[in-house]
């Protein structure tokens, strides 16, 4: 009794210690939280010049606050349209960061009542290259900060700078800050598959909210492909009619519009995709004359793969019939989408699936080749799409694939630009050293649905017993691309002065097969926020050292808001390193 009297004792000493060390080290941690604070203003994309205070110091904004301009509302609805939406949100937003904000709230100085923006050229069109440079002076001891910007887009994202600078309840913003701010590539974008899966214009609308957050420019609709055909083209009706998964998944020309209209009162250009003649499966519903190997089985071992995945069917380019469609798809398309370039596609043309089609079976019978059948399409329809006054944006594969490609005599550079998803940086340099200008959405570093498995059933590489993981997970474009491969990125890595200048931007891609509304919100951010920040102001600091570590605490912070703003960014951290900045880096802080 007295030996288990005392264990009895000792577990109860233990016990206490335990607890009490607990309550200590919890108590510390709860110290740490409360104590930490920052003196920087997190503004993400972070701005190529922002300077504040010291001292640094904040005042109150004006419960009448107000943002006002000489430019004619009723001449430029974009603007008043942006205007509006940021009164609102500065005035309600009300963010509380993750860390403090180390700052005095001065009572000598007056609130902040007015936001004056200036535009130079408040009729400049969004179209690609345009001025997007802006200048944000938040003065001491006035009432008034100022906004300037050569065009309504640089405004634009001079207000989204101003709308992260605010926070707290009552709302504050800091007093002595000065910001010039210009991308440093014009095109920034992300693409979006909408027919793998189909996406309602909300979930659309939505991302084309954040991509304005981000100060993302270009929104890439990849609208059509094998497997569905939801856009509702007013001369062929037929192909959404029979081509769309549903009678209620598709856009119609009212949606399209809508969407157009709501990426400009954003700042967001949408460029349309329409793939041929390869992933044109779906055009097989309306118009089966027209589309080799259409709803075959894709991939029979010991014979020609006839598609790069599920869902078979490319346009017939020896068909006469497949021009009278696809002009007046692309004349439709053209009126419905004024913006001025158009990706014609012309990505993974499969040998197998035009061989199957008896005109092309005797044709190159009698010594044609399949680079002839791809020149023949690309000599039907480019001079058509150019007649549009638009330039014509292919994938790399029209002239690089191994397979099946076209000469560069009749991809004139004027009027040409290609996207890169293959090889990394070889095949952005084998692009811009060609005198192309390059897009870059390298799957190696940009795209966002890899690392998820594979989408096909009955895959033998998921039936594995020793733990090893074959090819991803069988993902071929595993693994999954983290936002620091995102950011740590250079898309003109390896070029000379020269071919760096062909390159007129990036695109993170989200392609869904295994992706839809309920997940397009962490699938895409915040991962794109980080190829956001990389095109807009560079992955270095003034040093020229990579900047992932301190860009870690500010997308944290950035992820919080834009959570807060609705859109469901993905965490990057627990939250116990947000609130103790540096732990958890692998280099211990100084």
């Amino acid at each position: 009794m007295l030996i288990q009297s005392l264990l009895s004792s000792l577990l109860l000493l233990m016990l206490c210690l335990s607890s009490s060390t607990a309550n200590v080290v919890a108590t510390y941690h709860r110290s740490i939280t409360k104590t930490v604070t920052t003196t920087n203003i997190n503004v993400w994309p972070k701005p190529r010049n922002l300077t504040w205070g010291p001292p640094h110091q904040s005042t109150l904004l004006h419960p009448s606050f107000t943002i006002t301009t000489t430019v004619n509302h009723h001449t430029n609805n974009h603007l008043s349209a942006a205007i509006n939406r940021y009164i609102n949100l500065i005035k309600t937003e009300h963010h509380r960061p993750l860390v403090p904000i180390a700052t005095n709230l001065t009572k000598n100085l007056p609130p902040l009542s007015t936001l004056t923006i200036t535009i130079t050229n408040p009729s400049a069109p969004l179209h690609h290259g345009v001025d997007e440079s802006y200048t944000l002076s938040i003065p001491w001891n006035a009432s008034a900060a100022t906004l300037s910007a050569p065009t309504t887009w640089g405004a634009m994202r001079g207000l989204e700078t101003f709308s992260q600078l605010a926070w707290g309840t009552p709302t504050r913003v800091p007093v002595g800050v000065h910001v010039w701010d210009a991308p440093l590539f014009a095109h920034r974008g992300v693409m979006l598959d909408t027919a793998r899966n189909y996406y309602p214009v909300r979930d659309i609308m939505r991302t084309i909210e954040a991509l304005s957050m981000n100060k993302v420019n270009v929104f890439h609709w990849h609208i059509t492909d094998s497997q569905s055909f939801p856009l509702v083209v007013p001369s062929e009706p037929g192909l959404a009619d029979k081509g769309a998964y549903d009678s209620d998944m598709v856009y119609s020309p009212d949606d399209v519009r809508n969407i157009v209209e709501f990426g400009l009162d954003h700042g967001v250009r949408v460029l349309p995709e329409i793939d041929s003649p390869g992933h044109t499966g779906s055009w097989a519903l309306a118009y089966p004359e027209i589309v080799t190997c259409a709803n075959m089985f894709w991939f029979t071992p010991g014979s020609q793969i006839l598609a790069a995945e599920p869902g078979t069917g490319h346009l017939n380019p020896l068909n006469p019939k497949t021009y009278q469609v696809m002009k007046n798809v692309i004349h439709d398309v053209t009126t419905l989408f004024p913006e001025p370039f158009y990706h014609a596609g012309a990505d993974e043309v499969v040998p197998g699936c035009w061989k199957t089609d008896p005109t092309i079976q005797n044709y190159l019978s009698n010594g044609g080749t399949l680079n002839q059948i791809l020149e023949t399409f690309v000599n039907n329809t480019l001079p058509f799409i150019m007649s549009l006054n638009r330039t014509v944006i292919y994938w790399e594969d029209v002239l690089l694939s191994d397979s099946v490609h076209v000469s560069s005599t009749i991809l004139p550079k004027e009027n040409v630009i290609l996207q890169t998803w293959n090889n990394g940086h070889k095949n952005t340099k084998r692009i811009v050293s060609s005198g192309y200008r390059a897009i870059v959405s390298s799957a190696d570093f940009y795209y966002l649905d890899c690392g998820h498995g594979d989408f096909v059933g009955n895959n033998s590489a998921y039936d594995n017993q020793t733990g090893s993981d074959a090819n991803n997970g069988g993902s071929w474009c595993g693994p999954f691309k983290t936002w620091q491969t995102i950011y740590n990125y250079d898309i003109t890595y390896g070029l000379l002065e020269e071919e760096a200048k062909l390159v007129l931007g990036g695109e993170v891609a989200l392609w869904s097969e295994q992706a839809d509304g309920t997940v397009v919100d962490s699938r895409i951010w915040p991962r794109a926020s980080a190829m956001a920040e990389t095109l807009w102001s560079g992955n270095r600091d003034e040093n020229g050292m990579k900047r992932y570590a301190e860009a870690t605490d500010r997308l944290n912070e950035w992820r919080s808001r834009m959570v807060s703003r609705g859109i469901g960014a993905e965490p990057i951290q627990p939250l116990w390193c947000v609130r103790n900045p540096g732990m958890c880096n692998t280099l211990q802080p100084l």
